[in-house]
């Protein structure tokens, strides 16, 4: 029996050659692609039967076109680069990877909000330029140094990642409300509304899902009701801010500070207001990179595949 084509549209973030291919290789015959370009799409899948993709996009314009494939594994946990109800009509079952990336993103929350409090690289920056040693006093600092024990910190979400960040918190000595629709059994933490999060909160985490609901939450009114010292920290979706408006809100001395590790649109915009807004942090999409998290990620994916093979799938998300 033929091996099954394996085709891998944009493999490289997850795999720029750390990790060890050879388990999906055993799989099939592996075409890996470190970039695939819209018109690409079509040529490079060819009549493989199984599709592998993180960002690259298979919508309904492009599935019908598939009549081969019956199987496309995503590299995300997020759905949103496939078409879940064409692949459907086409009998093309589609899978993710859930949960892989929890413990790395909700570190990296925790480093975006240090960086706040204590403006470490810029310290350590200050005293490479010698800054330190030309000091007429044994110390010095140029920000106003916070300390989290006893702040408030607001989890907008309660899924897996959003609870590690409060477990983080109240680690810190912080309290820790969270706003999410489906309140659980959690004796460590306080459900409130949203608008109590955000009056209430001295850090506010965004750790829910991109949904009709939650598209741009935080915006003009919604800063309004925040405390003009409170940081601001997304490590879930671009677009659950409105980026303007917290440009804005920061320029006008009405938000502490804002750190993000993603933004609407991936690189982003020439014109994207936030990376040179005041006291705004921003850091390229690295929460989910760690290698532990991306060996995570590539042991699933070669599960999810397996299982298909199997006639067994799991994670499936149509």
């Amino acid at each position: 029996m033929d091996a099954m084509q394996i085709v891998i549209l944009d493999g490289y973030t997850t795999n720029p050659g750390d990790l060890d291919a050879s388990p999906l290789r055993a799989l099939g015959d592996v075409a890996f692609h470190e970039r695939t370009a819209p018109c690409d799409i079509l040529p490079r899948i060819g009549d493989a039967e199984i599709v592998l993709t993180n960002k690259t996009v298979l919508d309904a314009e492009i599935i019908p076109h598939l009549p081969a494939v019956n199987y496309i594994g995503l590299m995300s946990t997020g759905t949103n680069a496939v078409d879940l109800d064409a692949a459907r009509e086409a009998g093309i079952v589609v899978t993710n990877v859930p949960a892989y990336s929890t413990d790395s993103v909700a570190q990296l929350t925790f480093a975006l909000l240090l960086e706040h409090c204590h403006h470490t690289a810029e310290h350590a920056e200050s005293v490479r330029r010698g800054e330190w040693a030309a000091s007429e006093d044994f110390c010095y600092w140029k920000y106003p140094l916070i300390e989290l024990a006893d702040k408030t910190l607001g989890v907008v979400g309660h899924g897996a990642i959003g609870q590690a960040v409060a477990r983080i918190g109240r680690a810190f000595g912080m309290d820790v409300l969270v706003h999410t629709r489906t309140p659980g059994e959690d004796g460590e933490v306080r459900f409130v509304s949203l608008d109590e999060l955000l009056s209430s909160s001295d850090v506010i985490s965004l750790n829910c899902p991109l949904t009709d609901a939650t598209h741009y939450l935080i915006n003009a009114d919604t800063l309004g009701r925040i405390k003009p010292s409170a940081i601001l920290i997304n490590t879930g979706r671009g677009p659950l801010v409105d980026e303007q408006a917290v440009s804005d809100a920061l320029a006008a001395g009405k938000l502490g500070g804002f750190a993000a590790d993603v933004l609407s649109t991936e690189p982003p915009a020439a014109d994207n207001p936030l990376p040179a807004a005041p006291n705004a942090f921003i850091t390229p999409h690295i929460a989910w990179a760690t290698r532990a998290a991306r060996q995570r990620l590539a042991d699933t994916l070669v599960a999810n595949v397996r299982a298909f093979q199997n006639g067994q799938p799991q994670n499936v998300v149509n």
